[in-house]
């Protein structure tokens, strides 16, 4: 135990974002995007399983000898959380652990267009926060049900795996689940949760089509639905929705969709110019009247010309918020570059350098010393 305190402490201590344990491999730090190796020797089999089995909770091991992996959260003496994700691989076992803030972090404080305070004081519908694993979507979900919080009153379900951020009572009453230890899948805590009197409903992440239903029809029941998807873009992720069901289906639910809608978050973090950090870049579908009549005649590969010409009512384009950044100078046009949509709008700001990915971060061969 007092090894992998030491590994956690080295990880608070850097400011990262997840420790990599693998059998084989030394120990890995990811700081501002990038995996540093730790100055430690390799990892055998014995060590990975030594350091990490205990930490599995006993409602958990099941899973993991059924599957092969689970995921948990640990408190690390009180004053930080990990999600954590334990594997069986080739060369024995692994583990990810990714820090969870203790702070929740305000959207003024992560400097998030004011837009997104609008679309949570809506009373009803669904706002999707989606983007690739390490977006920082959890982050910006745990601001905006914090603006709620603060604002309003109100009955709060989240509904997590696992549970990530731990709410405090402002003015909503906060009611959070977790997957595996309070209920067994998100669609049955959903289902039960509309029968708890609830305001909000935060669904960690919409894995499948009952899921997405359940969520749908909680926004139509005047619910306010937050939630998840892994997809990259607005209009992928409005694609992801109605794709889910079968095809005979796919009326119903783009109907369902047009009117329960309230709005897409998409990002991605982008490393600053200092490389000391990242910031978020974000796209936003405002569902109006526009993008609803798309929605229902299934035009979704439309709603792109309507984000770009939605400017007015706070509607944003990917490479418009990338723009904006290099403007502000808090990243460089080479990142920008590579997590642009339209690549050749950002080619003239590279005068003519020939570039890499690479370029855009620090090596990844340093390594980081236990003091």
């Amino acid at each position: 135990m007092q090894r992998i305190h030491t590994f956690l402490d080295l990880v608070l201590a850097q400011n990262g974002s997840d420790l990599h344990l693998v059998a084989g491999n030394p120990p890995r730090i990811r700081m501002h995007g990038v995996a540093y190796a730790v100055k430690y020797r390799e990892l055998s089999a014995d060590d990975v399983y030594n350091l990490v089995y205990e930490l599995i909770p006993e409602q958990c091991l099941a899973e993991f000898k059924e599957k092969g992996n689970t995921d948990f959260s640990y408190n690390f003496n009180e004053t930080a959380r990990f999600r954590v994700n334990v594997f069986q691989h080739l060369g024995g076992l692994g583990a990810v652990f990714r820090t969870i803030p203790t702070k929740i972090v305000t959207l003024n404080e992560l400097g998030l267009p004011p837009v997104l305070k609008n679309l949570t004081r809506h009373r009803k519908g669904l706002i999707l926060v989606t983007g690739p694993t390490g977006s920082g979507k959890s982050t910006t979900l745990s601001a905006m049900v914090d603006f709620i919080n603060t604002e309003r009153y109100g009955h709060i379900v989240t509904i997590e795996d696992p549970v990530e951020f731990v709410h405090k009572t402002k003015r909503c009453l906060f009611s959070q689940r977790e997957i595996g230890t309070h209920t067994p899948s998100f669609a049955k805590a959903l289902l039960s949760a509309l029968r708890e009197d609830p305001d909000v409903i935060l669904v960690g992440e919409m894995r499948d089509q009952e899921t997405i239903h359940l969520a749908l029809t909680a926004a139509e029941m005047g619910i306010l639905v937050l939630a998840t998807l892994h997809t990259n873009g607005a209009a992928a992720s409005v694609d992801r929705i109605i794709n889910a069901f079968p095809a005979g289906e796919e009326p119903y639910v783009r109907t369902m969709l047009s009117t329960s809608l309230v709005g897409v978050i998409s990002q991605q973090l982008v490393r600053k110019i200092d490389k000391k950090g990242r910031v978020p870049a974000l796209e936003i579908l405002i569902n109006n009247a526009a993008v609803s009549n798309l929605i229902r005649e299934g035009k979704t590969d439309q709603i792109e010309n309507v984000i770009q010409s939605g400017g007015m009512v706070g509607m944003q384009r990917m490479d418009t918020a990338l723009m904006r950044l290099i403007d502000a100078n808090l990243i460089s046009p080479e990142e920008a570059y590579f997590k642009s949509r339209v690549k050749a709008d950002f080619e003239p700001l590279l005068d003519g350098k020939e570039i890499s990915e690479n370029d855009s971060a620090t090596d990844s061969s340093e390594s980081v010393s236990i003091n």
